[in-house]
């Protein structure tokens, strides 16, 4: 597997990378979460721009992410729309969801670009070749909340998007027993010792908690942590989680 360098860390080398997300409906509350994420220990930040009242609403949606960008210094940045399908906070059409990416891509205001790979090959292959040009990273994903598809299946989604050109690829599934679990990290494992891309994968809820921490063991390159706010089911304090991967890494943080 080859390591995706962003700014000043290699994804898919080493301790698991930390990203937190940014949750904010207005633009006060996203600047305000941005500048605690700058101060905190998270390796990576992930905007989630679904939660922003004002995402379709290009001007001020540009002047948002350029005062973000600037918050963030150095920090690298993840920018994601996700779609209600997949567990995000409101629908968006194809065209939208393209052009939404490539503002923010033509923009610089972002390091990496989350992708949804099952919008369709042509809306994908659009991003995907612009986030190119402009040498942004894309990290193609999949979320499932309803269940966790069996490992053959998990690998194979993840092997599509490798094939398809992510930089990184991701999936994200709901357990529904305990089994469900062992079947994601052993999709991870298989993927990891197949592929030559990063992978990130993780397993929702409360059973799936240890999916977050096991990264170093299993494969998955990236981990996401919270602060006030999740974004998702099963994320842990990221202070909390710093500590768990110190200890897993053979370190102890007093």
């Amino acid at each position: 597997m080859a390591p995706v360098r962003v700014k000043q860390i290699e994804i898919g080398s080493g301790v698991p990378k930390v990203c937190v997300p940014i949750v904010g409906r207005t633009e006060t509350e996203i600047l305000a979460f941005a500048g605690e994420v700058k101060n905190s220990s998270a390796d990576i930040v992930e905007w989630r721009a679904d939660w922003y009242e004002e995402v379709l609403c290009q001007n001020k949606m540009i002047k948002t992410a350029e005062k973000v960008r600037q918050i963030l210094q150095d920090k690298p940045l993840l920018f994601t729309f996700r779609t209600k399908k997949e567990g995000g906070e409101r629908d968006i059409t194809k065209e939208a969801y393209a052009a939404l990416n490539g503002q923010i891509i033509k923009n610089g205001y972002a390091d990496l670009v989350d992708v949804e790979f099952f919008l369709g090959e042509e809306t994908v292959g659009s991003v995907s070749s612009l986030a190119r040009e402009y040498q942004v990273k894309t990290v193609f994903s999949n979320h499932d909340f309803e269940k966790t598809p069996q490992q053959e299946e998990i690998l194979r989604r993840l092997k599509n998007m490798e094939r398809a050109g992510a930089d990184i690829a991701k999936i994200a599934v709901m357990p529904q027993k305990a089994e469900d679990v062992l079947e994601l990290l052993s999709a991870t494992l298989k993927a990891v010792q197949s592929m030559s891309c990063p992978v990130i994968t993780m397993s929702m809820g409360k059973s799936g908690m240890i999916s977050r921490v096991c990264g170093e063991i299993f494969g998955s390159s990236v981990t996401f942590g919270s602060m006030h706010t999740s974004s998702a089911p099963g994320q842990i304090d990221i202070e909390a989680l710093r500590q768990m991967l110190a200890v897993l890494h053979g370190e102890y943080i007093q």
